[in-house]
């Protein structure tokens, strides 16, 4: 990451004095397409009474390499203009504001980098015609890396800029084809060429509109991007950082900034006195609010994830009506508390199955797009999949639709792929009432395992009657101390000492066999002896488990919660530097015992095990009433031919 001290400033003044370029760019230009094949009309003017003729045929060797296609006027304000009904709507507007916008930090740039580049000079020379010949290489090639600067910035600050104005449309717009890199100007006559035929085809209305510029901004910045890792001479551009205040805008090289907009979120919150029962999750969830809260905006990283202690992904799982959905409401407004005190931008974004479509790869392309919104460096992110065993198909499953599979593709590899970074500034929960019939490769990504039980004692059950029926009632309580069950850290305790040995019979059989053969488990090689038995006992329980095993560990060894103040009062905590805040945690940090890792192991491999039988349980339903169903065909075949 670059320093801030590093990063320059693009002058506000330098990139005004380029708006009546830009605006001319948007009002009108001819141009001939050179790589693209046109596809919409495109606005041609001529004389009245003279008519067309055969194209001239050059005869002069090279030429006919050329493109042949007329120029065409490229209006793109009046294309915008188009739209709607005579006047110019609020969202027009933007549009048009945001590319002009666009266009002079991107001609700004380009005067930046032909200052820093030696460009500069270079063009002067040329023009008054004493370039030197051996320079004429290096003319060619920074002309080039100009262009590629340019074509970048301008689809980086436009997508940047209208980001707030996107909404759920998304629109395909394929490659970009007309990428010219003879000089900036002419690069940005192509692409605008080009985007002009991409809005006379697909932007049918105002949200499509927006939807259209800011699919073709992305795919500009992809295609651009790929050139620009075999092109010279880019130094200027991909070793410096510029800043625009005004619409706090980083320019990094080829690397795209991205609006830190939070969504405003509508749902119900819960408080966490408001959750009964469910002691292992709730503490979590708390737990996990807080460490999403540690993240450093500076250096884009959180300390719980560079000690080890981060939960990146967790499955919650229970029968229906156990709580799932209360702790999602009771975490994302606790995150959303914490980021309106600190003024963090928070986002909550869910992925459902209406996000499943029939169209062949636009699932995959809806659960990518959740992804990165989560994933995004620049805010505090919570991403939920409810139902996920509805979202995503198990493989092999012949009752998954080709959108479900895509979505278990995506997250795989989102989840624990080559390319994941985590940061720390956001974490997923997957969340299901049949997690059996969650893909086991995919439930295996889930590094934490959060057991949504609901209320089990007597205690829960009168505690959460009381919340229920609220205030508009005389009936005494009796004798009972409302809440007192509920205390976090006495039952948070008691929970996980009960899993000092398993709960699910088929581990509980390993675990007394392997009691019976090696005594208690004390040492390193008695605990490997007993992971290695599990996995004899489940071939699903593989090298992943033992890391999300480890890491449940790690986040036991950071046993504490962070004090109540450091979230009331930034400056305590939030505000201060990484490494003091990274020294703070460890001075919080606990040592790893024995216990909390037999603890751990029971949790996780419980979970596993509760999973496996579930999954053959209704997989051996299923081949019963096949068999049956056929036993009863049978028969009455057999009658009717009687």
């Amino acid at each position: 990451m670059t320093d801030a001290r590093d990063t320059m400033e693009l002058r506000e003044e330098t990139i005004r004095a380029q708006y009546d370029a830009a605006l001319a760019l948007l009002t009108g230009f001819d141009h001939a397409p050179r790589l693209a094949k046109a596809t919409a009309e495109v606005k041609t003017e001529r004389s009245p009474g003279i008519g067309t003729r055969p194209m001239f045929r050059s005869t002069t060797p090279g030429l006919m390499t050329r493109s042949t296609a007329r120029p065409g006027g490229v209006r793109l304000l009046e294309r915008v203009e188009g739209l709607g009904d005579g006047l110019v709507s609020p969202v027009q507007a933007a549009a048009l504001h945001g590319l002009r916008r666009g266009l002079a930090i991107a001609l700004a740039m380009a005067e930046t980098f032909a200052a820093q580049s030696g460009l500069a000079e270079l063009k002067k020379a040329n023009l008054e015609g004493r370039l030197p010949e051996g320079k004429r290489v290096e003319f060619t090639e920074l002309l080039a890396a100009e262009a590629l600067a340019t074509l970048y910035t301008f689809a980086n600050a436009t997508a940047f800029l209208l980001a707030s104005s996107m909404g759920s449309t998304t629109v395909e717009v394929g490659a970009v084809e007309e990428i010219l890199t003879d000089n900036a100007p002419l690069a940005l006559q192509g692409v605008l060429w080009e985007l002009d035929q991409d809005v006379a085809l697909l932007a049918s209305d105002e949200p499509r509109l927006i939807a259209v510029i800011g699919a073709f901004c992305e795919a500009l910045m992809q295609r651009v991007a790929l050139r620009a890792e075999a092109a010279p001479r880019l130094q200027a551009f991909t070793s410096g950082a510029w800043r625009v205040e005004a619409d706090a805008l980083s320019i990094a090289g080829f690397k795209p900034a991205r609006a830190a907009k939070g969504s405003a979120l509508t749902m119900q919150f819960k408080k966490p006195s408001e959750v009964v029962g469910n002691h292992i999750a709730k503490y979590q969830s708390l737990r996990l609010a807080k460490m999403l809260m540690a993240y450093d905006f500076e250096r884009k990283l959180n300390p719980f994830a560079e000690l080890g202690g981060f939960i990146f992904t967790f499955m919650g799982d229970g029968k229906p009506g156990t709580g799932k959905t209360t702790l999602i409401q009771m975490m994302a407004g606790l995150l959303n508390d914490y980021c309106k005190t600190a003024g963090y931008p928070f986002r909550y974004q869910n992925f459902s199955i209406d996000q499943i479509d029939s169209y062949q790869g636009k699932s995959g392309q809806n659960a990518k797009a959740f992804i990165d919104n989560v994933l995004d460096p620049d805010v505090i992110a919570f991403g939920t999949i409810d139902d996920i065993d509805q979202v995503a198909g198990k493989r092999g499953d012949r009752q998954s639709s080709a959108g479900q599979q895509e979505v278990t593709a995506v997250f795989m590899g989102a989840f624990a792929g080559a390319n994941t970074v985590v940061r720390g500034n956001c974490t997923f929960g997957m969340f299901s009432n049949y997690p059996e019939n969650v893909d086991d490769a995919l439930r295996q990504r889930a590094g934490a395992r959060f057991l949504v039980d609901g209320p089990q004692s007597r205690e829960d059950y009168i505690d959460i009657l009381s919340l229920l029926l609220g205030k508009n009632h005389a009936i005494p309580v009796g004798s009972h101390a409302l809440f007192a069950a509920q205390e976090i850290k006495r039952a948070v305790t008691a929970s996980f000492e009960g899993y000092s040995k398993p709960h699910e019979d088929g581990l509980l059989k390993v675990w007394d066999r392997v009691q019976r053969d090696i005594g208690s488990l004390d040492t390193l090689t008695k605990l490997g002896t007993y992971l290695k038995a599990i996995q004899q006992a489940d071939d699903r329980f593989t090298g992943r488990a033992i890391k999300n095993i480890t890491d449940a560990v790690k986040v036991r060894a950071m046993d504490f919660e962070l004090p109540d103040e450091w979230m009331e009062n930034p400056d305590l905590f939030l505000f201060k530097p990484y490494d003091e805040k990274l020294m703070m945690i460890k001075g919080l940090t606990t040592s790893i015992t024995v216990e909390m890792v037999i603890q751990e192991i029971n949790r996780y491999a419980d979970s596993e095990f509760r999973y496996a039988d579930k999954s053959d349980e209704i997989a051996i339903e299923g081949i019963v009433r096949d068999f049956k169903r056929q036993e009863e065909a049978k028969r009455r075949y057999l009658e009717g031919k009687a």
